[in-house]
Formats: C-alpha cells, sequence, structure tokens
C-alpha cells in the first residue's frame, strides 16, 4: 500500500491544474494516468478541433497560453501545452495504472488499481472527466446494415470517408463539427438531429461568445436570458425550415438547469441553410444498406458516424453513489461532503459559462483551499 497526501486520478486538465495547485503549496501528491500521456483524450480528438473558448480564458492555473497560439488553440497545440505544463510544476504520473476500485480505508480512502497496486489517501481527487466512456446507443436491425457503424472517438478526418454517403448522429458540439469537416470536403453528409437545438455562434460581431456569456451571466438571469435569445435570432433566423427546431430553453439557461452546452458553431449552419448537409430527424432503424429515420423516410448510408457523446460513469470503481450525481449522472459537489469527505469531483462541473477549462482553472483553487484547510 503506498501513501501519499492527495492522490489524484487522471492526467488530463483537471488532473494537471489539481498538481500544479498542490505543487505550488508543497502538498504531497500522486497522480494515477491509465494511459501513457498526459493530457490523453486530446490526443485522440479530431484533426481540425480547435477550442471554443479564447485563450486568454481557457489556460490552466499558473501558466498562460504562450504568446505565439492562436485565439482558439487547435488541438495539437493543447497537447504540447499540456506536456510543457506538466515538465513545468514537475508532474509525473504512473502511467498505465486505472482504477479498478476506491473504497473508504484507515487513511481516509484507498484505491486499487488494475495492474494490482494500492494507494491510500486521506484526499483523493476523482479527475476523470465527463468523456471517460463512449456512449454508444444500439439500434433496431444494425446488425444487418453492410455499412460501417463507428462512434465519433474513432473519427480523425475525412479522409476515409472520400467518396461516401456519411451520417452523423447527434448535434453536439462534435457532430456538428464532424459533420461540417466532411461537408467542406464535399462528402455527401446527412446529420441525424433527434430533438430542440440551441446553437450559438463562436463570434457574434466580431465578438467571442464565451466574452459575451461572461456579460449576460452578470445581468438578471430573466435578461441574459432574453438578449441571449436575441443574438441567436440575429446570428441564424429562422432555422425550422431547415429542419432544426429551436430549443425552448434560452443558451445560458440550459447551462445553468442541465449542465448541456449550446453547439458553438463555425460554419455548421452555413452548410446546412446551403444545403451541403442535409438534416434528418432521428434513426427508427437500420436495413442492410439503408438508415430509416422516424420520419419515415430511408436513405442509404456507407457509414453512420456515432457523435452520441460521453458518460463519466464514476459508479464504475466508486463503492456508493447515492447522493452524489445530479439527475444527468455528474456529481454535484466539486468537494465532497458526508461519507463523501475527502473524495473531491474535479472537470465535471459544467453549469457554468465560460468553457470547461476556465472551470476546471477555477475549481482547482477550492479543491486545493479544501485540502489545504483539512
Amino acid at each position: 500500500m503506498h501513501s501519499t497526501t492527495v492522490l489524484i486520478i487522471g492526467a488530463g486538465p483537471a488532473g494537471l491544474a489539481a498538481a500544479a495547485r498542490l505543487r505550488q503549496q508543497s502538498i504531497p501528491f500522486e497522480v494515477l494516468e491509465q494511459s501513457q500521456a498526459v493530457g490523453h483524450s486530446w490526443r485522440l480528438h479530431y484533426d481540425r478541433l480547435h477550442l471554443h473558448t479564447i485563450k486568454e480564458l481557457s489556460h490552466l492555473p499558473f501558466m498562460e497560453f504562450p504568446d505565439h497560439y492562436p485565439r482558439y488553440v487547435s488541438r495539437q497545440m493543447l497537447v504540447d501545452y499540456f506536456d510543457a505544463y506538466a515538465k513545468k510544476f514537475d508532474i509525473r504520473p504512473h502511467f498505465g495504472e486505472e482504477v479498478a476500485a476506491i473504497q473508504p480505508g484507515e487513511a481516509g480512502w484507498e484505491v486499487y488499481t488494475r495492474s494490482g497496486k494500492a494507494f491510500a489517501a486521506p484526499h483523493v481527487v476523482v479527475a476523470t472527466g465527463l468523456n471517460r466512456v463512449p456512449n454508444r446507443p444500439h439500434y433496431e436491425g444494425e446488425e444487418k446494415f453492410k455499412g460501417k457503424i463507428i462512434h465519433s472517438r474513432a473519427y480523425k478526418n475525412c479522409q476515409p470517408f472520400s467518396g461516401q454517403q456519411v451520417l452523423v448522429v447527434g448535434f453536439g458540439n462534435t457532430g456538428a463539427e464532424i459533420a461540417l469537416d466532411l461537408s467542406e470536403h464535399d462528402i455527401t453528409t446527412c446529420l441525424s438531429v433527434r430533438g430542440p437545438v440551441n446553437v450559438v455562434p463562436r463570434d457574434f460581431l466580431g465578438n467571442p461568445t464565451q466574452k459575451t456569456a461572461f456579460t449576460l451571466a452578470k445581468l438578471p438571469t430573466w435578461l441574459g436570458d432574453w438578449l441571449g435569445a436575441q443574438v441567436q435570432r440575429l446570428a441564424f433566423g429562422d432555422l425550422r425550415p431547415y429542419g432544426l427546431t429551436p430549443s425552448d430553453l434560452p443558451p445560458a439557461r440550459q447551462l445553468r438547469e442541465t449542465g448541456k452546452t449550446p453547439v458553438i458553431d463555425i460554419g455548421t449552419v452555413d452548410q446546412v441553410k446551403a444545403g451541403k448537409i442535409k438534416v434528418k430527424p432521428g434513426i427508427e432503424s437500420f436495413t442492410e444498406m439503408s438508415v430509416c429515420f422516424e420520419d419515415g423516410t430511408k436513405e442509404p448510408f456507407d457509414t453512420v458516424i456515432l457523435a452520441t457523446g460521453y458518460r463519466a460513469r464514476l459508479e464504475d470503481f466508486l463503492p456508493f453513489t447515492d447522493g452524489l450525481f445530479d439527475p444527468y449522472g455528474v456529481p454535484k459537489e466539486v468537494v465532497g461532503k458526508g461519507k463523501y469527505e475527502g473524495l473531491y469531483f474535479l472537470g465535471f462541473d459544467n453549469y457554468k459559462p465560460g468553457g470547461g477549462l476556465g472551470v476546471i482553472r477555477q475549481d482547482s483553487e477550492e479543491v486545493v483551499a479544501a485540502i489545504a484547510a483539512g
């Protein structure tokens, strides 16, 4: 049994932020990471991905992005930044260690890995992220389908799909951007959108929407929500003729109440309006060569890309979760209370405006302050 003051599970941005703050306060810690590199998930994302949040509000604690980085940082630049961050703060995770179980112990908490190692610590920071396990829905008849069905995690770029007819399932940020990537390269693209959508422009009248969101958040909620809806209307007009039904919830209210980020548009809506991306409803079933939709239509496809999101799935290794999760399976608190005292959940707080990395920077301060006080 290895003992430490703080054990951090996960060496993504949340784990790195916590480690850097602990290092600055000279609090001993160890980091467990199931992959072989920091920021592992970001290494897997599709090639064209950039942050939708501006660089000055998206860096981790104590280290801003380099001056030569663009306003919206690319995936590869972010990976390079994570590597440099780990080096600067001497963060050396135990790589290849996947957590199998966390349970109460004499020292506070005990953590066991699949390789057989065991760690004891009074404080455990769970930083495994919202995107730990791909959400893979199953559809009637899919086993008969002669084409390919892949999760969006397997998508890197459009090259393997040249000359194909492709269906992208899901109109979150990933689905919208993959559909954009395909359509911009003249690949026949459809987008399956099951329900109402909330779309906001990444920039409006030359200003990043992220900054606008911070401004609106300072106003009374009813006024901020109304202004946000007006920005949507001015930016996009009525999208219903194109198959996109607007959500009843304004973007900021949706974030506050559900933790679900609106789609940050960087060109998908224009492609939909131009007919380069065809919007279809939800999937009913598959045949050998086609997909049948909920409106009774049927179309052939070579590949179906499921941009159907991820799950945190903390229940896979926590001994109990009663009272821990909100209705969406996400921890309700950053600092655990009651029987969860000594556990901290960093990187799951998606109810605040400003983007995930900025929220991690804020919440990591709260976590380490609680650890120092304990």
